[in-house]
C-alpha cells in the first residue's frame, strides 16, 4: 500500500459517497470547497493538509480527483453514489468497450445486462487488461465485451470521465459477449 492509501480511499468515499463523513457538502456538480474538504478531514482525527491532498491527487494510480482551475474545489471524476452531475460531454465511444466483473454475477448479467447498481452509471474501460484488474477486485475475473457502437447507433449515450473510464446509463444484454470467465478465454 501506499503512503496515502488509506487517506485517499477516505477523501474517496467523502467525494462520491458521503460528503457528511467530513461535514462537508458538495455542490451540484460534485465540487467540494478544498480548505472545507481539508478541515472536514482534520475533523475526524485524520491528518491531512493541502500539501498532501494534492500528492493524493497527483498520483493515485485511477485518477479519481480533479482541481478546478485554481485549485480552490476538488471532486471526483466519477463513480458516484450520491447524485451529482460531474458535467460530462457526450461522446461516441469505440466499437467495443470492456466490463470487469466476478464470474459469479454472470448468469443475472446475462438476464438483465448491466446496471450501474449503486453508482450512476455502468463503467467500462477502453481495454481487456483494465476490465481484468476491476473484475478481480470482486473475485475470480469475467470479462464482458460490450458492442458499445452498436448501442451508441441505436440511441444510448456515452460519457468519458476525465481518467478514461466510460460511462453509460445502462447495457442491454444483448450487447454483452462474455470474453474471460474465471480468468480463461471464452
Amino acid at each position: 500500500m501506499g503512503k496515502w492509501d488509506k487517506l485517499s480511499v477516505f477523501i474517496s468515499l467523502v467525494l462520491r459517497h458521503n460528503p457528511d463523513a467530513a461535514h462537508i457538502t458538495l455542490d451540484e456538480h460534485g465540487w467540494a470547497d478544498v480548505e472545507e474538504l481539508l478541515a472536514g478531514i482534520n475533523a475526524t482525527n485524520r491528518k491531512i493538509d493541502r500539501k498532501i491532498l494534492e500528492e493524493i491527487v497527483a498520483t493515485d494510480n485511477k485518477q479519481r480527483y480533479s482541481f478546478n482551475e485554481d485549485n480552490s474545489l476538488i471532486r471526483a471524476n466519477q463513480g458516484h453514489s450520491i447524485p451529482v452531475d460531474v458535467e460530462l460531454e457526450e461522446q461516441e465511444p469505440p466499437e467495443l468497450l470492456y466490463h470487469g466483473t466476478a464470474a459469479r454475477f454472470l448468469s443475472t448479467i446475462h438476464a438483465e445486462g448491466l446496471k450501474p447498481m449503486s453508482r450512476l452509471y455502468v463503467h467500462l474501460s477502453k481495454d481487456i487488461e483494465t476490465a481484468v484488474i476491476v473484475g478481480r477486485r470482486h473475485g475470480k475475473p469475467a470479462v464482458l465485451q460490450v458492442s458499445s457502437g452498436a448501442m451508441y447507433k441505436d440511441g444510448y449515450k456515452f460519457y468519458l470521465s476525465k481518467n478514461g473510464v466510460w460511462l453509460t446509463k445502462k447495457v442491454d444484454a444483448k450487447y454483452i459477449r462474455e470474453i474471460i470467465s474465471d480468468g480463461k478465454e471464452v
